[in-house]
């Protein structure tokens, strides 16, 4: 008897070392990961107050997307370097701040959502304007190893520096001009049916079934507005939103890529959008991501979801 007792006394130690040994694992990945991410705010954070694009591209995945407001997104490193230079030739950069908000584990990646501030001026005028804004970064996890996959922000508010933000003549790409992912499995299937609703009901301006799109612990960040932090004040938005939406004589949702990470999907999509308003008309793009999350009753949410315009809105 004195054996087994033992013997179960001998099996709790082993368990608990194990649990602890894991604990401590996590804790120190986790630590690394929060270390890493602040070493990049760092490097970001002088690469753009020096004009120093490399400093911050040596985190980019060479297969990066880069989806700027008010520009075709750049695909791939190259492209990037090739924007950033563009961006520092055309604007002097006075002053720049970045804040990581959160950090959300998706498992095989990471989201990282944050604020930024910067004064910019364009060279050769005395003109200087503050820009605020947000972003959401995602990080692929790879061999104890991360790289930034995509980029994408948005500002705050309007701006008198639309037209200098856009760049025509590098090589970026409308998403929103390719084609759809085919629909070859679940995942394609169920998010393809998803934005043929959301086509209706966004056209339709019914904003309380567009509200039945998100969790409760949403983070959304749309154009010239504030990160709205939960539920409750997205639905105030969404109400006033769509009394200000134009009419959409066709609205074409389209996915272009998607990460199925288990629990939560990244889900890369873009829009064309027909639009008149009044005696004005007009066709726009625009792209962002979504991450859902897959509920304990099966639905899909959106947990965090960012949203900008092309070149030619």
């Amino acid at each position: 008897m004195r054996h087994l007792r033992n013997n179960f006394l001998l099996l709790i130690f082993i368990f608990t070392s194990i649990q602890n040994i894991i604990a401590q694992t996590e804790s120190i990945a986790k630590e690394s990961i929060e270390v890493y991410l602040n070493k990049f705010i760092a490097d970001y954070t002088k690469g753009m107050r020096g004009a120093n694009p490399k400093l911050f591209e040596e985190y980019y995945d060479e297969d990066i997307r880069l989806m700027p407001a008010f520009q075709k997104t750049l695909l791939g490193k190259e492209n990037a370097s090739i924007y950033h230079k563009a961006f520092f030739d055309r604007f002097d950069i006075l002053e720049y701040k970045r804040e990581n908000l959160e950090t959300l584990d998706l498992g095989s990646q990471l989201s990282v959502l944050g604020t930024f501030t910067m004064k910019v001026r364009l060279k050769n005028t005395e003109k200087i304007e503050e820009l605020n804004g947000k972003y959401i970064d995602i990080w692929k996890k790879e061999n104890s190893k991360l790289s930034l996959i995509s980029q994408i922000w948005n500002y705050n508010h309007h701006t008198d520096l639309t037209e200098q933000l856009k760049f025509d003549n590098i090589p970026g790409t409308v998403l929103a001009y390719q084609g759809h992912l085919p629909v070859d499995n679940d995942i394609r299937f169920e998010l393809a049916a998803l934005n043929q609703f959301m086509e209706e009901f966004i056209s339709h301006g019914d904003y309380k079934i567009w509200s039945q799109l998100y969790a409760n612990d949403v983070l959304a960040m749309f154009s010239y507005k504030p990160i709205y932090r939960d539920k409750k004040s997205l639905d105030k938005f969404l109400k006033a939103h769509v009394a200000e939406l134009p009419i959409f004589e066709k609205l074409d949702i389209r996915n272009n890529h998607i990460d199925d990470l288990g629990t939560y999907i990244v889900n890369y999509a873009s829009h064309i959008a027909n639009w008149r308003n009044d005696q004005y008309s007009g066709i726009s793009t625009g792209k962002g991501i979504k991450i859902w999350r897959r509920e304990p009753n099966g639905s899909l949410k959106i947990v965090r979801q960012i949203a900008t315009y092309d070149y030619n809105y």
